[in-house]
């Protein structure tokens, strides 16, 4: 382990206290190292406008984890997923889980095959496409979108990816009443949940919506 990553995983216990879920140490471990991933790759790829690993902390891992203890089902999809947002660190919470996650950009996409081999994780699967053109073999249990689209845009592109009793998990900042009423009638939102996530400023919130 490198020293920023003895740095993070201090930070990181601080704060675990303060989270509604438990971590193994393996768990602990992988989160750092991809954190480490990300601050190295970064620095070539642009992934991110975070430059802080400490920020990278708060604003990515504990923000991508806040969604967790709401996950129902077995199969995921993280649309727009960036450098693997949150599906990396959620795949790392729950290994008995299947994560796939989907970027139009190539860069980020090599950067999730990266992390997979070297975090060793068994149960994600990356996908390069727009979201649009994506046509699964069977349909998800989520559908994950993180600082992806409007409300109403991800839910009209990604219509076609759960499946029956699937969930789409919209993870905002401020949420505003006229973005969730724009929403198609086809959609209900179930829930509007106020996420606490420790030494992060401004408001975050995930909201649950499923098919009519």
């Amino acid at each position: 382990m490198t020293g920023l990553e003895e740095k993070l995983l201090q930070k990181l216990e601080q704060l675990l206290p303060q989270c509604p879920y438990e971590l193994t140490s393996i768990q602990k471990e992988k989160l750092v190292k991809l954190i480490g991933l990300l601050n190295k790759w970064n620095k070539a790829y642009n992934l991110t406008a975070i430059r802080d690993p400490e920020e990278m902390l708060i604003k990515h891992i504990l923000d991508s984890l806040a969604v967790g203890p709401y996950l129902k089902g077995n199969r995921f999809i993280d649309v727009g997923t960036g450098p693997g947002l949150p599906g990396l660190p959620l795949a790392i919470m729950y290994p008995e889980k299947e994560f796939f996650l989907l970027d139009s950009l190539g860069k980020r996409i090599q950067f999730i095959r990266n992390a997979i081999r070297e975090l060793e994780l068994k149960n994600v699967t990356p996908i390069l496409s727009r979201v649009e053109e994506y046509i699964p073999e069977e349909k998800f249990d989520g559908v994950l979108s993180r600082a992806f689209a409007s409300l109403s845009d991800m839910t009209k592109w990604c219509a076609h990816l759960p499946n029956l009793e699937g969930r789409y998990y919209a993870l905002k900042g401020q949420c505003h009443e006229s973005e969730l009423q724009e929403i198609s009638e086809q959609f209900l939102i179930e829930e509007k949940i106020c996420l606490d996530i420790p030494q992060l400023l401004g408001d975050r919130h995930l909201i649950l919506v499923k098919n009519r």
